[in-house]
């Protein structure tokens, strides 16, 4: 029997775990992926106003993964539904947008328009980003600021509400019960890891922004453990992020607590890549005799006789 690779994230059924991460997927990409076989659709994140992004160099490749800084570069919220949503409307898998402000303000007003919107299934909140109100401290490196952000979103909408997590905090599992309390349906973790190149030639910082985000497989063993961490922290479902590139890296975080994840830097290397791992998961299923997601999240399996120090 087919095994059953369905999951729920608040109020939408995904036919599978598996879906984009933001800033790594967008409409062009429809000629070299099927749309309707993902979980989700989750195009870049977006701001309301027209963002023109940081100055080059924006991205570069390193040793196991890329660097990139690329700055949310956008044509604003009113862009986006006036010209790009209906493009995503032509296919059958749920539509998640991501935001980035500045303010509680900007993410009110941007959750109030997509609110309206029938074709739009949910909301994943970037609040890796700086608020200006505080200083340029990210919201999502302070609990009680993580809490209000959602706490003040979630009074405009009932669309699914998924707050995205930085792991450039001490304690992430804070965080994720934070946004929990605030109403968040649930968690992605983790966004890219704050990080920085430099030339030896020049001896300058090779990124324009000078840091940039790190991604790819040199963070996937971090993003597990944080995963697993605040997966037995909070009751809502956690989404796994950072450096998937095949199905087992995919199988890896759900063993953990993911009840989905999302697939990023590895769509560069592989456009379809997401096909690959939607199949391998269920290859793997029917292999081991996992009937469903959920039989298999969280079901990872510790010695008790190992009693051994990190």
């Amino acid at each position: 029997m087919k095994p059953d690779t369905h999951v729920k994230i608040g109020n939408i059924v995904m036919k599978n775990p598996v879906m984009p991460a933001s800033g790594t997927f967008g409409i062009e990409l429809k000629e070299l992926l099927d749309f309707n076989k993902l979980g989700a659709m989750l195009p870049k994140s977006i701001t309301y106003k027209p963002k023109e992004g940081n100055p080059p160099r924006r991205i570069i490749e390193t040793a196991c993964g890329m660097l990139n800084a690329v700055g949310i570069q956008n044509k604003g919220i009113h862009y986006f539904l006036e010209h790009e949503l209906e493009e995503y409307e032509n296919f059958s898998s749920p539509l998640i947008i991501s935001i980035s402000g500045y303010s509680t303000e900007e993410f009110i007003e941007m959750v109030k328009l997509l609110h309206k919107r029938e074709s739009v299934s949910g909301i994943e909140l970037n609040i890796s980003c700086p608020n200006l109100a505080v200083g340029g401290e990210s919201f999502g490196m302070d609990p009680v600021a993580t809490y209000d952000i959602v706490r003040a979103v979630r009074r405009h909408t009932d669309k699914a509400i998924i707050a995205k997590l930085t792991p450039n905090v001490g304690d992430i599992t804070l965080i994720a019960k934070a946004a929990q309390e605030g109403g968040a349906d649930a968690v992605s973790l983790i966004n890219t890891v704050t990080a920085m190149a430099i030339d030896i030639k020049t001896r300058k910082p090779v990124l324009g922004n000078v840091t940039g985000g790190l991604s790819g497989p040199a963070i996937k063993p971090l993003a597990v453990r944080m995963v697993w961490e605040v997966a037995n922290t909070i009751t809502i479902p956690v989404i796994g992020v950072g450096g998937i590139m095949n199905a087992n890296d995919a199988i890896e975080f759900i063993i953990a607590g993911a009840s989905a994840v999302q697939v990023g830097t590895a769509t560069y290397v592989t456009p379809a890549i997401m096909e690959e791992i939607i199949t391998g998961v269920e290859e793997y299923m029917i292999t081991y005799n996992v009937n469903s997601i959920e039989e298999l999240r969280g079901s990872i399996i510790f010695d008790s006789s190992d009693n051994s120090c990190s």
